[in-house]
Parts: structure tokens; sequence; C-alpha cells
């Protein structure tokens, strides 16, 4: 039986790509799972995959502190919370608005911070916690075009840094994960613009971003969920305060 049987965790995002794969993991280790995201239709489609894992569905903005406290206070204590809830955007720092950089500080950065500060006293009364957060190998280089989208990711592990050494004596530990180029919507958005501004076609622009992985390809929603399983299991109880690349060798 998995170490984890009968934890229950809290995935934000998860109504697609990432998240709901690494729901349908933790689901095969016999996790508990509250599925969060802003579409109840796709939120209802994994919830009806996964079955009896999914012990409640709930629609929220990560974005909203109010939102999400008083869906945190709604459902069973978390044990695993996995910050998945994200967004991208692309634009020259020039062409970047003050609405673009606030938008993705408050769903990159703020929103890991106020679901972690709202599962958190749960975790320390009960002695154990998980808390990972899927940032992007943008969190441990720069990419051009994508100013505030990195800069939200960089703070994301600095975020990840701090809170790990503040509960390293507590039984809770804090990780991230930095995934790279992905097959999600958010690859197809970018593959997308690729197109439309540099008049490129799919497969050249797709070859483009594929280029930065050392293994030729992009990574998948199934390579991440792998390293999130481990790094919420007891055998990974020593790791914490981590940024770990999944990237093909893209960052080593």
């Amino acid at each position: 039986m998995s170490t984890l049987h009968g934890k229950h965790a809290l995935i934000t995002g998860a109504g697609r790509g990432i998240g709901a794969a690494i729901a349908e993991r933790l689901a095969a280790d016999g996790v508990r799972l509250t599925l969060l995201g802003r579409t109840r239709e796709s939120l209802d489609a994994v919830a009806e995959r996964l079955g009896a894992s999914v012990i409640g569905v709930v629609t929220c903005d990560v974005t909203d502190s109010d939102a999400v406290t008083r869906s945190v206070q709604a459902i069973p204590t978390v044990d695993i919370l996995i910050n998945n809830a994200g967004q991208a955007h692309s634009a020259p720092l020039v062409r970047t608005t003050d609405e673009d950089w606030q938008r993705m500080m408050a769903v990159n950065l703020t929103a890991p911070f106020v679901c972690a500060r709202a599962v958190l006293p749960g975790m320390l009364q009960s002695g154990w916690g998980r808390i990972v957060t899927i940032a992007s190998t943008a969190a441990l280089r720069g990419y051009p075009y994508v100013t505030a989208y990195t800069a939200a990711k960089h703070g994301v592990v600095g975020l990840t840094r701090a809170l790990a050494l503040e509960v390293a004596t507590k039984g809770v530990t804090v990780n991230a994960v930095c995934p790279g180029f992905t097959e999600t919507d958010i690859l197809r958005e970018s593959v997308a613009t690729i197109v439309a501004r540099t008049g490129r076609t799919e497969v050249e622009a797709r070859a483009t971003l594929s280029a930065h992985n050392p293994q030729g390809r992009f990574i998948t929603p199934d390579d991440v969920a792998a390293a999130v399983s481990w790094l919420v299991s007891s055998e990974a109880s020593a790791i914490t305060g981590v940024a770990m690349p999944v990237s093909g060798g893209e960052i080593s």
C-alpha cells in the first residue's frame, strides 16, 4: 500500500493538463482528492474519470484570497497542497502593461502564497504536510518576451525556499517542480503566438520551443505528475526547499 493512502490533496488548476495528470497519479497512489479550478465542467470531467478518489470539486478563483480561505475551510484538512494553477503571457517588456504584470503576479505568485497560508495551519496541527508548487524552468533561468511570467516564477522559488526553512522542523516539506516546455494549453498558446507574430508554421514554431530540451522533445504532464508523486511521498521527507527541474536536461 502506498505511503500516501488516505491522505487528502487539494489540487488547483485541476481541470486539465498538468493538474489533471497529477490528480490521476495521486488517485493511483490512494490519495483522496479535492479538485479546484475556475471551470466546473472540466473539473467534473476529471472527477467522473477518477471516481471515488475525488471527494470534492470546488470552483474558485485562486487570486481571490477570501474565496480561497472559504474554500479551504469548507473541505477536510489538507495534507497535500498542489499549487498548479498558472497562466503565461508573452510580450516585449515595453508592451507589457501594468495589468499584464499584475495578472502574472496574481495567478503565478500571489495565489500559491494565499493557498499555502490557508492550508498550513492544518498541516502544522497534524504534524505532516506537503506543499508542491508547479513553477517552470522560467523560475531558474530567463526567457525573452515573458518578463512578467519569469519574474513571478522566480518569486515562487523564493517563496518555496523561505517557507521550507520556516516549517523544516514541523513535518511539512515545501518544494517546487520546474517543468520545461510541456504539452499543455499554455504551450499551444505559445505556439499560436509565434505563428501569428513570425509567420512560421506550427511545425516550425514547435521545433523552436522543443529545441530548448536536450532530449529534443516536450515534457508531458505525466512526467511532471511522477515528480510530484515522489515529492509528496514519505520517501522524500528529507527533500524540502528544492526547485526540481523536469526539463530533459535543459536545467541541471
